[in-house]
């Protein structure tokens, strides 16, 4: 996770969300992060990035494996993990506006999805929800006169 904490930074930098990706399949680790804004791509998520670099490496679409990626997946990264039948997926800090992995919403858990993956919620938890909270403070214009720290 610590990783995916370095690639969200990168993320950040380079004026997309911070979110880093890491799947590890067969041995070997697929890397990405937000790049929604340099691609003028919506579906250009660190998850979907990340799966499709393992996809075109490994030559197939069934990655398994395990996917940390440092916020909860959204509903569209959510089906594309299942699709992928990703075995594992472990998170940072949970979406409370769009996440699909047990915060708003658990596609994961659906019966309607027919891949179960393991998800585990929280990890590095502190740090991933201080990385977002940094870079939307960055974003959001200061009040006239009003005190920004808090």
């Amino acid at each position: 996770m610590t990783r995916a904490i370095a690639l969200a930074d990168a993320a950040a930098a380079a004026g997309d969300v911070p979110v880093g990706a890491i799947l590890v399949a067969d041995g070997r680790a697929f890397e990405a992060h937000n790049e929604k804004e340099a691609r003028r791509d919506p579906t250009a998520h660190a998850e979907i990035l990340a799966l499709r670099a393992a996809a075109e490496a490994l030559g197939r679409w069934r990655l398994g494996g395990t996917l940390y990626v440092t916020k909860e997946p959204c509903p569209m990264c959510a089906g594309a993990i299942a699709a992928a039948r990703v075995e594992r997926l472990v998170y940072g800090c949970s979406d409370p506006k769009g996440g699909a992995a047990g915060s708003v919403i658990d596609v994961l858990a659906s019966r309607a999805v027919n891949h179960r993956v393991e998800v585990v919620a929280g990890t590095l938890e502190d740090a991933t929800a201080a990385q977002l909270r940094t870079f939307f403070a960055g974003r959001r214009p200061a009040a006239d006169g009003a005190d920004a720290g808090g």
